[in-house]
Formats: C-alpha cells, structure tokens, sequence
C-alpha cells in the first residue's frame, strides 16, 4: 500500500473511533513476513493478534506464451508464498477464537486464459484455506477465504472504461451490476466476526452471481 493510501486508511479509521496503526513491508521478497511482524509485535506490545486478512495480491501477468518466468515466479512470491509464511508467523500470536481470512477469485471456477497463473496461485489459496482450517480448529481458529468477481476500486477503476466492458460483465451477473469494495469487506467483517464461529475451510463466493450460467427467460 502507497504511503498516502495507508495514511488515509489510518485516518478514516480513527474517524470512526478505532485506533490503527501502519507497518509497511514489501511482500514476495525474502524475509517479508519477518518484515512485516517485527512491525506488527512492536504494535501489539504482547497483546494478541485476533483477525489476520491476508489481501495483498499481485495483478494477472497475462496468457500462457506472454507471461515471463520472472512474472510468474512474483505472482507465486506475493500470492501463495507470502501469505502462508505470513500465517506461519501469526500463529504465536493467534489466540482460540482467532480469524484468518483469505482473498481468493472467481479465476478459480472460470477458464479464463488471460489469468492462467493468477488463478493458479488462488487455487493454491483455496486449497492453503482447507487444508489449514483442518490444522488450526483443534486451537478455535477459523481459517475461511472470499472470492471476489468483477469489483471496481480506486485502484483499477481504469481497467473497466473499454467500451461496452462493464455492460458485459453485468450482462453475465445475476445481481446485473459490478461488484464494489463494501460488497467484500461486509463479508470479510461478517467472517472475522462471532457470528461465522461455525464457519470454516470454506470459500466464499462475492461476485454477485459472476457466470452463474445464461439467463433463460
């Protein structure tokens, strides 16, 4: 997250009457999740860590034959390496009751060519998500991960201006809109929350009905 980005998070949070603070820490790069956590245990001051996202993501790198070595191999650093050495780390501090929630995509159930890789580290994601929440519910932790579609964010807005693009996407959805940021966080709130206890190893779908199939009339 850019500095500025972080700064306003900060502040609408503290507006809101919460308190926050920002750690920075360049993932997908050797020691990040040290990186990350020296920040965060100074934060924490022995107190417990109680809900862990795991959202940082790098964008697709292209179809099979465009996608570069390089490329793949930093989709795989930031989306699958990163946040299972970041979970690693977070157990010490991952009381009973505690919540990790993960980002995948609809790139998952959909063959879309241009995202071969992209959906490939989300699957790992997925399967990370099963496997863990089997591992971590004997010490009351849930493990769960959201799967947005098509959402619009202040950060790819640009990509959905081609013509026609988001009449398309909509065309395809059975709540026949884009996707926008609160329609995920309100899932990722209401997972983190006491209410989903009872949920875990799941994935859910946040793409409001993305290519559920043609509309018969």
């Amino acid at each position: 997250m850019l500095p500025k980005a972080a700064a306003a998070t900060v502040e609408e949070i503290e507006r809101a009457g919460g308190t926050a603070y920002a750690v920075r820490a360049e993932l997908g790069v050797d020691d990040d999740a040290e990186t990350l956590f020296a920040g965060v245990e100074s934060i924490l001051a022995g107190r417990p860590l109680d809900i862990l996202v795991n959202n940082a993501a790098a964008a697709p790198a292209g179809p099979l034959g465009i996608t570069t070595r390089a490329e793949f191999d930093h989709l795989f650093a930031v989306n699958v390496r990163a946040p299972y050495f970041i979970i690693q780390r977070a157990l010490p501090l991952l009381p009973e009751g505690g919540r990790v929630i993960k980002l995948s995509s609809v790139a998952t159930r959909m063959a879309n060519p241009g995202q071969t890789s992209f959906a490939m580290t989300k699957g790992a994601i997925e399967t990370m998500t099963m496997t863990l929440a089997n591992q971590l519910g004997v010490q009351g932790i849930t493990v769960n991960a959201v799967a947005p579609g098509a959402t619009r964010s202040a950060t790819n807005g640009a990509s959905f201006d081609a013509p026609g693009l988001v009449a398309q996407i909509a065309a395809g959805t059975a709540l026949d809109r884009l996707g926008e940021p609160g329609d995920v966080a309100d899932i990722v709130t209401f997972l983190a929350s006491d209410e989903a206890r009872w949920i875990t190893g799941q994935v859910i779908d946040a793409s409001g009905g993305l290519f559920l199939g043609p509309r018969i009339p």
